[in-house]
């Protein structure tokens, strides 16, 4: 009688309908190897979806090996031209130099990071950097920052 199931109609007490009351044989069990197939399955799903889910991203370490050479290369055109008046500084100026130097470094770094470069604050922190320079000529420093701003945007569209 396992797959065949018996209907009796009973009646609820203190009511006048009646209720089907279905009886079926005995339920089969399910082996061992039912669950462990369902389990499969069901970690399968999970992982798909974590799959779905996650955003396609690419490692740190290739997007900082990249924000480190930019980085250098903003380095390297920043301090163009300059050992000669950086040696002739005295130690104190120099290391506060070379650390506001490194500050703009960053701060170039993340402008060209963003997806509009604005010139003029590129521009305009170099100037402020420049200008640490004890006895610097006004013009030298607009002509260094321009120059230095080309090269930094020809760097940018080179990237």
């Amino acid at each position: 009688m396992a797959g065949e199931a018996n209907i009796e109609k009973i009646v609820h007490p203190g009511s006048s309908q009646e209720l089907s009351k279905i009886e079926t044989g005995p339920i089969p069990e399910k082996g061992p190897e039912v669950f462990l197939n369902e389990k499969k399955e069901k970690s399968a799903q999970a992982e798909i979806v974590a799959k779905i889910k996650a955003p396609s991203v690419l490692p740190m370490s290739s997007t900082s090996d990249w924000e480190r050479k930019r980085a250098q290369e903003i380095d390297d055109i920043l301090s163009a031209g300059l050992s000669e008046i950086f040696l002739k500084m005295p130690p104190k100026e120099q290391a506060s130099f070379k650390k506001a130097g490194e500050e703009t470094v960053k701060k170039i770094n993340n402008l060209l990071s963003e997806t509009k470069t604005k010139v003029n604050k590129i521009i305009d922190i170099i100037k402020k950097w420049l200008k640490i320079i004890p006895g610097v000529n006004k013009f030298f420093l607009e002509q260094e920052a321009k120059i230095k701003v080309d090269k930094i945007i020809n760097l940018k569209n080179k990237f």
